[in-house]
């Protein structure tokens, strides 16, 4: 007989975490207003709505409330009706005196002390909420598969999200409400001080390097950027064969073998990417799709594709055993399927063996250096290898404690194979990383380590486009602005569909002050990579400020923001472009946020850093950020 190890009972319940928005901000203008009507909707909207719906308040904590709920189904439709009343309460109220909630649900075990409830089931639903935007609700992939149809609304998947001290990824889904069509965007004054934010240190460069996962993917983009990904679609489609490789169903029933199913789906979209005659869909794209059953032809039509590639691994002892077939999009035709049943020993062997499959399916004429790329795709000892999936796994979810654990990881896969360039590579990347997150200082100590990791992976295989990707970054870092350039060009030169090298191009050409080539190479990054995360377009804003196109810059930004609440580069940005515009209200509020959750910002630190290589460009940036009120 199994007992609990903890003594306090326990029961599964559906969860609703609910928070204002903006309410430090809200209080610090109106303390007496802002809590009438605090109190107002909690009496005439959310304890009525809870009651109706058998929940139970759990408690109040000032700016938000927890409630328990019988059923996922009374949860998502007491969220709902609480969102849609607060629309209407907020009809004729002026926007800066508006409340607006986060509303995050989850379906988890949880521990009962008192009338209190705590443990990882609350804690999710408060990720859940963190992850949602103003007057929305993100629901748990718990929620959504015990919800199916059973409510009229409908879900868009945000993937797998790493959430702060949630040891594995969440699936997120984003409520539909019925009156989103109808409800029209804030005018940017309204939305700005409507957003409550999270500790993120500004990060872009590095992130990039391990953008392949979907963890950072948290939204998907407005509709004017749909309607750009489907005139896309055409040029694809016209141009030649286009893959997606969806990710491979991991068939152990163990989920801490996730990282080796999902590792097998990127190295197969990797040695696909090298071909310079088929278009592949970058990997972060992909992984949208993760644990979500869909079509084909949907997968096709979103992603412009001609065909789709779809497979399952399973890992057992030393055997692994992988499912792949090749449809057609437009026929929903097989075009090639087969099973592989390989010793682990020959995992290299084995997706040599997919891919050339794929290229013969598809009748691809090879280059020869494209051919032997593929009859070797990457030589390492299959232990190491492992060591390296297990850091991956860890680097996508960016934050200090697990980058020190990729970083031990990699370094196993040194030791047990000291030749194993991609590992080194990723070491370097580990330790640019601290830098950018503000994990660890840019000493000239600490980039003589990274260099030192990427020198020696440069000097073991410098055909890989991840080697040259991470002295890209390390160089922009130290400001060596023309090597960054020429690592970035290298690694696309490389690997023709590597969208986010095209990526790392372009932040290093628009720090360069090369801010229309720095466009070019974003486009042609959002072409491979038409689900991008955010940053691709924060790099965008970027530019179109240096090129003056403050509208559209600040679009952008406002749009950075609509995607990923949890970042807060688009603060600085927005708080320069408004400084320097003259904007100073809009400028001080944006600083106001930004130093909530970076209390120790200073002009002279961001200065520092900020890999500007033009003098005119920093100044400008600075300045703006000055005229905003941040402290020097």
């Amino acid at each position: 007989m199994v007992t609990p190890k903890d003594p306090l009972p326990r029961k599964l319940t559906a969860i609703m975490q609910a928070d204002v928005v903006g309410y430090s901000r809200l209080m610090g203008r109106d303390e007496t207003g802002t809590l009438d009507r605090l109190k107002a909707h909690q009496q005439e909207l959310i304890n009525p709505g809870v009651e109706d719906h058998h929940g139970r308040i759990v408690k109040l904590m000032g700016d938000g409330v927890l409630v328990e709920f019988p059923s996922v189904v009374e949860a998502v439709a007491c969220a709902h009706e609480l969102q849609m009343g607060m629309l209407e309460r907020n009809k004729d109220v002026p926007a800066d005196e508006q409340i607006e909630f986060r509303i995050g649900i989850n379906l988890g075990d949880v521990i009962i002390e008192g009338d209190d409830i705590y443990g990882d089931g609350v804690n999710i639903a408060a990720r859940m909420e963190a992850l949602a935007t103003p007057g929305g609700i993100c629901i748990s992939g718990m929620v959504f598969d015990a919800l199916g149809n059973k409510l009229p609304l409908s879900y868009e998947s945000l993937g797998e999200q790493t959430v702060k001290n949630i040891e594995h990824p969440v699936r997120v889904y984003r409520a539909q409400l019925q009156s989103d069509s109808a409800h029209t965007r804030p005018d940017a004054s309204q939305k700005r001080g409507l957003r409550k934010w999270l500790y993120v240190v500004v990060a872009s460069i590095v992130i990039l390097a391990v953008a392949i996962s979907s963890q950072l993917i948290l939204k998907h983009r407005a509709s004017k950027t749909e309607k750009a990904s489907l005139a896309l679609t055409e040029g694809i489609q016209a141009a030649g064969p286009s893959i997606a490789v969806l990710p491979f169903s991991n068939l152990s029933g163990e989920t801490e073998q996730e990282y080796f199913s999902d590792g097998i789906t990127n190295d197969i979209i990797t040695d696909l990417s090298q071909l310079s005659n088929l278009l592949v869909i970058a990997s972060n794209s992909v992984f949208v799709y993760k644990n979500t059953p869909v079509k084909v032809q949907q997968v096709a039509a979103e992603l412009g594709v001609t065909h789709v590639l779809e497979g399952s691994v399973q890992k057992s002892g030393q055997r692994v055993r992988i499912n792949a077939q090749l449809i057609d999009a437009a026929s929903g035709h097989h075009l090639w399927a087969e099973r592989f049943d390989r010793n682990f020993i020959d995992i290299f062997a084995l997706q040599d063996e997919v891919s050339k499959k794929i290229v013969e399916a598809l009748a691809i004429e090879l280059t020869r250096d494209e051919q032997q790329r593929l009859e070797h795709s990457q030589q390492a000892d299959p232990r190491a290898y492992d060591m390296l999936l297990r850091g991956l796994e860890q680097l996508r979810r960016f934050t200090q404690d697990t980058n020190i654990l990729a970083r031990e990881y990699f370094q196993q896969a040194i030791d047990i194979d000291p030749k194993f360039a991609r590992a080194y590579a990723d070491v370097a990347l580990t330790h640019a990383m601290d830098v950018l997150f503000g994990w660890d200082k840019g000493t000239p100590e600490k980039f003589a380590v990274a260099f030192e990791y990427a020198d020696k992976a440069l000097s073991l295989d410098d055909t890989l486009e991840q080697v040259h990707f991470a002295t890209s970054s390390l160089y922009l870092l130290n400001k060596e602005h023309d090597k960054a350039i020429e690592s970035a060009r290298l690694s696309v030169a490389l690997n023709p569909n590597y969208a986010d090298g095209y990526a790392q191009y372009a932040q290093s050409l628009a720090y360069a002050g090369k801010p229309q080539e720095a466009l070019d190479k974003l486009h042609k990054a959002v072409e491979l990579n038409p689900r991008n995360a955010f940053f691709y377009t924060w790099i965008e804003g970027r530019a179109h400020q240096q090129l003056g196109h403050l509208e559209q810059a600040e679009q952008l930004f406002l749009d950075v923001i609509e995607r990923n609440a949890h970042f807060p580069g688009a603060h600085l940005t927005l708080a320069a472009l408004y400084g320097n515009q003259g904007r100073i209200e809009d400028a001080e509020w944006e600083a106001a946020e930004l130093l909530s959750l970076r209390p120790d910002f200073s002009l002279r630190k961001e200065a520092e850093s900020i890999p500007y290589k033009k003098r005119e460009n920093l100044d400008f940036y600075i300045d703006g950020l000055r005229k905003a009120g941040l402290p020097e």
